[in-house]
């Protein structure tokens, strides 16, 4: 045994999956296969000690202290893939407890106080936890058979829902417990902190699942409870391993503790250093340290899935406040670039290719919660750009037509064509008198999953419904992939406002009206190229994250095999 050992390399193991979670099924499991402490051959063969167990029952059973039960397996039944050590014998959890059984079937008569009453929820966490238990009567609780009042010594062990917990009694409170619920009175010849580690184990776990009845809520019936093979090792053995548990366990709570320990440090760092970019005006000298220290240490900040995704968030942030690259004074204003966009529009409604749209009032102050780098534009986005919405009617369907694209088509983030219901050519041309949709416009859910803006990047002619179409005036003018990332950033606050309670919905007036901070044109370009190169270092973050995930749980068995049981190899 070389505890030490796990105990220095514990760091490079911290950041595997389950480890601790890991670390106590791998030390049940060397226990109940005799790998955990030395055999001595001196000590009572465990073969032994079921017939000195046979014979108290059978003495028991004949002055009437407990009921004779039936045999429930034969003494050469052998678990698969469990070869006991030499002294040990594989035998059935009914030959080793005087009974078996659960709490009363019939629901007890509630009282204020009395006797507690527990159910699975007092003893789920492997304790048992009176604080809430409900009452009965002491008249109720006396009327019981004696087998069913737990006492010291007995075990409990849950069969319903949340099964396969075992709970050792320690003291003589008086409670009774539901018929959800199991009671265990082993032998006074076993140890009960071992049968508690055994039935704590994959392999009697294993065994009460393949036992157990019923789809929506597993249940272990008592039948097969009784069933349950265990493995037995000489008493005195049953001692030592009970003693080397409890020492590794509470190695194991050590290790749990300073895990969490340095989860919560890692969690405020990176929580602290994204909320310091993410902060509305930050001191420029300030930020760009914090900046380069976030940015430089991405790979220790970013330790889970969840925190590469908050990091994804902050960077689209950065990007649409202006925070994420230089602002170049030889860049034309984004004022300008508005100017041509109305030149632009005008021409258009002139010419009759669009209808002239109702002014929208100016930003207020208090719309952009940022400050406003220099050379950019506040606005709205019904200004910048052509800013529309499919049919609002249901068209007739047919076998063969044109893709209608709903919300659910972009539920993914991209365009897809999939379970699209198909209308007319009729159908089809009307909706795009309103709504024509072309290669590198952009669509925007408007209904359920509001956001998830995507780019059309076909030519596959298709309709729309439910969703808003965003056009850019002239391809000098804008650059799609901004617009995107400001979408996607503006997501949570556009669910926030949306109307609708469980089918929230944005108008296409809430759209029009929805401030905009614009940069440059030049200024977008040099947005979009930083932004995608750190989403690429997100990408391969979280791929190191999945490779890594199976090497590290390789290290940790190699780790944990060494730490434990040096004596294998």
């Amino acid at each position: 045994m070389n505890a030490e050992y796990l105990l220095t390399h514990f760091d490079r193991l911290a950041d595997a999956p389950d480890t601790v979670p890991r670390l106590r099924r791998f030390i049940l499991d060397l226990a109940v296969r005799g790998k955990l402490v030395e055999q001595d051959p001196e000590e009572e063969p465990a073969g032994e000690l079921l017939k000195r167990i046979a014979a108290e029952k059978k003495r028991r059973v004949e002055a009437g202290e407990i009921k004779k039960t039936k045999p429930t397996t034969d003494l050469t039944s052998s678990i698969p893939g469990l070869d006991v050590t030499s002294g040990w014998v594989i035998t059935s959890l009914q030959s080793v407890c005087a009974s078996i059984t659960d709490g009363d079937h019939l629901p007890p008569p509630k009282t204020e106080n009395g006797i507690p009453f527990l159910v699975i929820g007092n003893v789920r966490s492997q304790t048992i936890n009176f604080a809430g238990s409900r009452f009965v009567s002491p008249e109720y609780y006396e009327a019981l058979d004696p087998i069913r009042r737990p006492r010291s010594g007995d075990l409990l062990y849950t069969l319903v829902g949340s099964y396969g917990i075992p709970v050792v009694v320690r003291d003589e409170q008086p409670f009774c417990v539901q018929r959800h619920i199991g009671i265990l009175r082993p032998s006074k010849l076993i140890d009960v902190g071992f049968l508690a580690r055994v039935m704590e184990s994959r392999l009697v776990f294993e065994q009460a699942t393949a036992c157990a009845t019923g789809i929506a809520q597993k249940t272990i019936p008592l039948s097969g409870l009784r069933r349950l093979l265990i493995p037995l090792p000489p008493l005195a053995e049953q001692r030592r391993i009970v003693a080397k548990v409890d020492e590794l366990m509470a190695l194991c709570d050590r290790l749990e503790t300073s895990r969490k320990d340095q989860e919560t440090t890692r969690d405020r760092l990176a929580t602290a250093s994204l909320a310091r970019l993410n902060a509305p005006d930050p001191d420029p000298t300030v930020f760009q340290n914090h900046a380069a220290f976030a940015l430089n240490n991405l790979t220790p900040l970013t330790t889970r899935p969840d925190q590469i995704k908050a990091l994804r968030q902050t960077i689209l942030n950065l990007a649409v406040r202006g925070k994420l690259v230089e602002q170049n004074p030889g860049d034309e204003p984004a004022g300008e670039l508005l100017r041509k966009v109305a030149e632009t529009r005008k021409a258009l409604v002139a010419e009759r290719k669009m209808k002239r749209s109702k002014d929208l009032p100016p930003v207020e102050d208090q719309e952009i919660k940022f400050g406003i780098p220099a050379g950019w534009a506040v606005t709205r986005m019904g200004v910048a750009y052509d800013v529309r919405d499919g049919t609002h009617d249901s068209p007739r369907y047919v076998d063969e037509g044109y893709p209608l694209i709903t919300s659910k088509n972009l539920s993914s983030g991209y365009l897809s064509f999939d379970e699209t219901k198909l209308i007319s050519e009729e159908d089809y041309i009307k909706i795009s008198q309103r709504s024509a949709v072309v290669k590198g416009d952009i669509l925007l859910a408007m209904i359920g999953s509001i956001g998830n803006p995507v780019i059309v990047d076909t030519d596959r002619p298709f309709a729309i419904k439910n969703v808003a179409l965003l056009k850019y005036f002239d391809p000098d003018y804008s650059n799609p992939r901004f617009l995107r990332f400001f979408l996607l950033n503006a997501a949570n606050e556009m669910k926030a406002l949306a109307a609708g309670g469980l089918q929230p919905f944005v108008s296409l007036s809430f759209l029009r009206n929805y401030p905009l901070a614009l940069p440059p044109l030049a200024e977008q370009h040099r947005i979009v190229a930083k932004v995608d190169e750190l989403m690429a270092v997100c990408d391969r973050l979280e791929a190191s994250l999945a490779g890594g995930e199976e090497t590290r749980g390789r290290l940790v068995e190699a780790v944990l095999h060494e730490a434990l049981a040096p004596e294998l190899h």
